[in-house]
């Protein structure tokens, strides 16, 4: 009864209100949880589902393009499956050149050829590779995924924890010795290339104090090993990858949440925290914390390219089973489907962390949830 009773309240303050969907989703949840039970979050849930449906939409038409760009790209370049079987093979011919691109496909015209993958890609079916080994491009694939993902997931992690203290502590020790010295050594990680700090920690760690192995995944004695020394072998073979990772990343992660906590330190509801008496840990993750991660958000979306890209070095570089070393030899042997396969991964993890870092960005943000779709 005491529902039905504010019934009229909410209908009279609805009508007027401007007929807007914002101004009667903001006008059903105030009223709501009183009169009908309806969830207090029922607009916020509202926007934000259609806000993903329209962006997943959006990428979708943008998977497609990177596709066919892709697609298009790795055909023109010079060079074709069929080179490296033909010219190693002094008996090997114009016929049985002929017989091969048959094979492969690679008789048809590229817009036939496009439209036969893509039609396989919509069955989850990327072929089999043009290598000696003829085996499924998803079965390689996912053989050399767990290795790059967990590699590339641990150096985000590590990234984190220490990029965001220390982009604290230098916003909040602004121009002080500290300040400049954290400075220093973010500048020369910018101008440090990935292959040469790998290089030289492999002379200093591997070469001259021999901690740790140079190249490899496991020893030569690891089926022999049990857990535990399985465990620390591979952590011992990791060590090096996972360090060049992350100290290639904290240089700009820490420098861009300085930049951001800088922003957000100069904001009036930062002074009025300070002059409510709070504590300094209260002001500064309470109150500046979640506001100045929203910009880092975005910006780990958009580092998921960077993190696959630098596994093709990289992994080269340590002589891993990873996905970038797969791919760096299919784009050497001209393996056409294997270079399409890795690319679509890519595009696959790219576009999705920027849906991710869109849904956090609007969880994080309350003005994002609520604007219009």
């Amino acid at each position: 009864m005491l529902q039905l009773a504010f019934l009229p309240f909410l209908f009279q303050n609805i009508l007027q209100r401007p007929s807007t969907p914002q101004a009667f989703f903001r006008c059903v949840r105030v009223h709501s949880f009183f009169c009908v039970g309806i969830p207090v979050s029922l607009s916020l849930h509202s926007h934000l589902l259609l806000r993903i449906l329209r962006k997943c939409a959006w990428l979708l038409f943008v998977f497609l393009g990177i596709t066919l760009v892709s697609f298009l790209v790795i055909h023109l370049a010079p060079g074709s499956p069929t080179d490296m079987e033909v010219t190693l093979n002094p008996l090997a011919g114009e016929a049985a050149r002929k017989r091969l691109e048959a094979l492969y496909g690679l008789d048809k015209s590229l817009t036939e050829q496009y439209l036969n993958w893509l039609v396989r890609l919509l069955h989850f079916d990327f072929g089999n590779s043009m290598s000696a080994d003829a085996r499924p491009v998803m079965t390689k694939i996912l053989e050399r995924l767990p290795l790059t993902v967990s590699m590339n997931v641990i150096s985000l992690i590590l990234t984190l924890l220490v990029a965001i203290p220390v982009g604290i502590f230098s916003a909040c020790r602004q121009n002080s010795f500290w300040d400049h010295i954290l400075t220093l050594f973010v500048f020369l990680g910018f101008a440090m290339p990935s292959f040469w700090l790998a290089l030289l920690l492999m002379t200093w760690f591997g070469i001259d104090l021999q901690w740790l192995p140079i190249s490899g995944l496991t020893a030569m004695n690891y089926d022999q090993m049990g857990s535990f020394d399985k465990f620390c072998d591979l952590a011992k073979h990791l060590t090096l990858p996972i360090m060049v990772y992350t100290l290639g990343s904290l240089a700009g992660m820490s420098r861009y949440m300085r930049s951001c906590m800088l922003e957000v330190l100069r904001q009036d509801y930062m002074t009025v925290a300070w002059a409510k008496g709070l504590s300094p840990f209260a002001v500064l993750v309470n109150h500046g914390l979640r506001n100045a991660l929203l910009p880092v958000i975005t910006l780990l979306g958009l580092s998921v390219p960077g993190l696959i890209g630098g596994s093709v070095i990289i992994e080269s570089i340590f002589a891993l089973p990873g996905l970038g070393n797969l791919f760096y030899a299919a784009v050497m042997a001209r393996d056409y489907t294997m270079i399409m396969g890795n690319l679509v991964l890519g595009s696959i993890l790219t576009l999705a962390g920027n849906l991710l870092a869109d849904i956090c960005y609007s969880l994080a943000d309350p003005r994002i949830r609520t604007q219009a779709v």
